[in-house]
């Protein structure tokens, strides 16, 4: 985990100096929220974008038979939102909870329409940020629809390289789409080919 903030995700990617975008992200406000503690309930409307300080987030569902569907993992320096929720004011189907203490700054549209009146380049830039998204979501539909337990394991940990030292093996599981005793035996037949190498 390293010590990142939004100040800096943005002077680094942006032609803007430190001093302009200190003074704008003054609108914004950071929170602090305890493990397990929720920033998104299903049924409630998701009014922010998160970008996470320090922590750890996830995106999750609970289908009819109460059983959790993880959509995404959020660690430091990631976004997290329900899009669907946010810009098309439906209640979301989310859940979007700490997994760890955490700091997130809560980014409304207000803000994000003043970033890009500001910063001409912002909105390229913000473009780019949810084409990758997009992109991210068809590649992970497709490995869901085609790949096996492996591949999908290996493209997790390329993904999130450190994740697997931060949540349990079932959520890690859920993600995949997998049981965990399909995830245990998938990094067992791993092990054993590379003990083999």
């Amino acid at each position: 985990m390293n010590n990142f903030n939004l100040k800096t995700f943005l002077t680094s990617n942006l032609d803007i100096e430190e001093k302009e975008i200190a003074s704008l992200l003054e609108n914004c406000t950071i929170k602090k929220v305890k493990r397990d503690e929720s920033l998104l309930r299903s049924g409630e409307y998701c009014k922010h974008t998160f970008f996470v300080e320090k922590g750890l987030l996830r995106q999750y569902s609970i289908d009819e038979k109460g059983r959790e569907h993880i959509l995404s993992f959020a660690p430091e320096n990631w976004f997290v939102t329900d899009r669907e929720s946010t810009y098309f004011n439906r209640p979301s189907a989310y859940f979007i909870q700490a997994l760890e203490d955490s700091e997130v700054v809560m980014l409304d549209e207000k803000f994000i329409q003043l970033l890009s009146r500001k910063i001409p380049t912002f909105t390229d830039f913000n473009n780019r940020l949810l084409h990758n998204h997009i992109r991210q979501l068809q590649n992970r539909i497709n490995l869901l629809l085609s790949a096996t337990a492996e591949e999908r394991y290996l493209q997790f940990i390329k993904m999130y390289p450190d994740i697997l030292l931060r949540v349990p093996q079932t959520m890690v599981a859920s993600y995949l789409g997998i049981t965990p005793e399909s995830l245990s035996r998938v990094r067992r037949e791993l092990a054993h080919k590379n003990f083999k190498k």
